[in-house]
């Protein structure tokens, strides 16, 4: 448990998506001439999240957009309105298509021992996954979300959570979106409708408390020792 603000929780860190095909140089956004800079940016506060949670206690669950290389799960197949952004992009270039580099977390916040992947075709983490079940089984009631692309996979999975009764929070500058605009309203709709909105320098108070309640008892054992 850690304290956030006046609210005792068991959280897990979700981080969403953040894959070569979307934020590394030769990735699928990348060859496709779209702008990941606002992607790669975060990955250094994403990278500090990721390990104050280890060092907390705090579960890590990757999300990993993946499609198969049939083609048989795209967008295209099962929808016949679709926006034309997404469409082309889809027609183009596979992106993230499972087993290969373009998929793959990148490198400087790979997963360890211990974290967990949860592989996702579709914006949000819920959706046909087993995720719901793991968060479940360790009695998780918080979830706090990092990732990529804020006002897309983020926040649809963000709404969801909600909605199947987790408590969530969005940490601001661990996040982001190609438009700004975008990346704004979705920080505006957690603060307004379904949560905690916070940059990373507040959280890191609550997980710093709660990494030096941990460290206690294994001292305890060291000088018993």
């Amino acid at each position: 448990m850690i304290k956030l603000r006046d609210y005792r929780v068991n959280p897990a860190l979700i981080v969403i998506d953040v894959q070569n095909g979307f934020a590394s140089k030769g990735g699928s956004y990348d060859l496709l001439g779209m702008d990941t800079s606002q992607y790669q940016s975060v990955i250094p506060k994403i990278s500090e999240l990721i390990n104050r949670c280890r060092n907390a206690g705090v579960p890590v669950f990757y999300t990993q957009a993946v499609r198969e290389s049939s083609g048989i799960d795209l967008l295209t197949r099962t929808h016949k309105i679709l926006p034309k952004a997404r469409e082309e992009r889809i027609m183009k270039k596979p992106i993230c298509v499972r087993g290969t580099w373009d998929a793959e977390i990148v490198d400087d916040i790979k997963p360890i021992s211990g974290d967990h992947i949860v592989i996702k075709r579709r914006d949000s983490a819920f959706h046909d996954t087993e995720i719901e079940v793991w968060l479940r089984s360790l009695g998780i009631d918080t979830l706090i979300f990092c990732g990529i692309d804020t006002s897309i996979c983020v926040e649809t999975s963000l709404r969801e959570a909600f909605n199947i009764g987790y408590d969530v929070v969005l940490i601001s500058d661990a996040t982001a979106s190609s438009n700004r605009k975008h990346y704004e309203s979705t920080l505006e709709n957690v603060k307004g409708y379904y949560g905690i909105v916070m940059d990373l320098q507040e959280l890191n108070l609550s997980l710093s408390a709660a990494a030096s309640q941990q460290a206690r008892p294994r001292l305890l054992r060291a000088k018993m020792n």
